[in-house]
């Protein structure tokens, strides 16, 4: 199949699954996340502030896998919404420091039921806990991976 037709078929390509999937579980999360009155990025940013308070932009942009330029008017939106602060650094006006406000920090007790949820809705009889949590490893270490060819 090297090098023949066959290889740009739909069917062939190991991105479009990838991108599909991508959609399908995204799609999952809207309904919860709508009941905290937040997307889906705004999730991820909160997430990521939950681990570990005050940020960098650039830190955030780092683990969220987002240009900056993306990644601005996201938070100005959360700090608009009162979910998060934004603070120049007193030690270098570069930098941008990102900090939880108490409507941020609240939203922590409401999600926690989220990712358990989402996890239930991939298992069925032919998918069990052990693959679901295997696919995340192998996502990992393939995010590791293309992160190293950039």
């Amino acid at each position: 199949m090297k090098n023949s037709p066959e290889t740009l078929w739909l069917e062939n390509q190991i991105c479009f699954p990838l991108y599909a999937v991508s959609r399908m579980v995204t799609k999952l999360y809207t309904p919860l996340l709508e009941k905290l009155d937040i997307t889906y990025p705004q999730y991820l940013v909160l997430l990521v502030l939950w681990e570990k308070d005050e940020r960098s932009v650039s830190e955030i942009s780092e683990l969220l896998h987002l240009e900056t330029n993306t990644l601005t008017p996201l938070l100005k939106r959360m700090e608009s919404k009162e979910l998060i602060r934004r603070q120049r650094s007193k030690e270098d006006e570069r930098r941008v420091e990102i900090t939880l406000a108490s409507k941020g920090r609240a939203l922590q007790q409401e999600a926690t039921c989220i990712p358990e949820t989402i996890v239930n809705q991939f298992q069925d009889a032919s998918l069990g806990l052990e693959e679901v949590l295997q696919l995340k490893q192998t996502l990992g270490t393939l995010m590791g991976v293309l992160k190293d060819s950039d």
